[in-house]
């Protein structure tokens, strides 16, 4: 992986991480978005697009930006590893104290989730679920029902969503010892967290329209990804126990705080 290290700002408040696969149509559209809603919010954020081996021009309309945006870097991978992957190698990157996943199809609109921002104050991760669920296919809204209801009566948990543009604090993830690297790994990490105990809040998100390209979001190689996740994760949840059982929340979070 080669790192395009394109800016040094101290104080950062928030690390979006934006994979992008062949995302030419759209890249631009996703960052520009993101610095309005940075300006508009008054968070001092940046953004790591992961060009997670793209075969278009994603990564050198993305190389032409960094001159002039100082908050924007660039990992490049040589080769397609997965939006898991390109994420968490956003997250050992990142500068800012918190994370927040948008990628790079412009679908999701930054000011959705950066109103939310300030909740941080009261818990450690902050859950969007769309509300405007017209945006989506039949099928799409059908397969998310299906999934919902899955994953809820497989960990005994109550979430809306398990996709989305969560926020979360970085010290949290970083505790992970699992890191999935396919598209199961936003209900992963949920999972494992909300599990531990972490607290957390769902809010109502609005989802945008992409306005190019193709979604890799439902192909059969993602659904295979998510049955091999969802398997790996009922292991370590009910049998296998893979990661360190903690009886006490990591200092600085809002959990720990609360807990005391």
């Amino acid at each position: 992986m080669n790192i395009n290290n394109i800016s040094e700002k101290g104080g950062t408040d928030i690390s979006i991480i934006m994979p992008a696969l062949n995302e030419e149509n759209n890249i631009q559209h996703a960052i520009s978005s993101t610095l309005e809603a940075f300006a508009y919010c008054n968070i001092n954020g940046e953004i790591i697009v992961v060009n997670d081996g793209s075969a278009d021009k994603t990564e050198n309309l993305v190389r032409d930006l960094s001159g002039s945006v100082k908050c924007l870097r660039l990992l490049n991978h040589e080769v397609p590893q997965g939006i898991g992957a390109s994420f968490w190698d956003g997250v050992d990157n990142a500068r800012g104290n918190t994370i927040c996943m948008l990628p790079g199809d412009n679908e999701n609109d930054p000011l959705e989730i950066f109103r939310y921002y300030n909740l941080l104050e009261h818990v450690d991760i902050v859950i969007p679920f769309v509300y405007n669920n017209q945006m989506r296919s039949f099928y799409r809204s059908a397969l998310s029902f299906v999934y919902r209801f899955i994953v809820n009566s497989t960990f005994l948990v109550n979430l809306n969503y398990t996709n989305g543009t969560v926020l979360y604090k970085k010290s949290i993830l970083k505790e992970l010892e699992y890191r999935s690297s396919g598209f199961f790994f936003q209900t992963d990490i949920l999972i494992r967290l909300i599990k531990r105990g972490y607290l957390f809040a769902e809010v109502p998100y609005r989802l945008g329209q992409r306005k190019g390209g193709i979604s890799k979001a439902v192909s059969f190689p993602s659904l295979i990804q998510v049955i091999k996740g969802y398997i790996r994760l009922t292991r370590d949840q009910y049998y296998a126990r893979s990661e360190k059982e903690t009886k006490e929340f990591l200092d600085g979070t809002v959990t720990a705080k609360r807990s005391k």
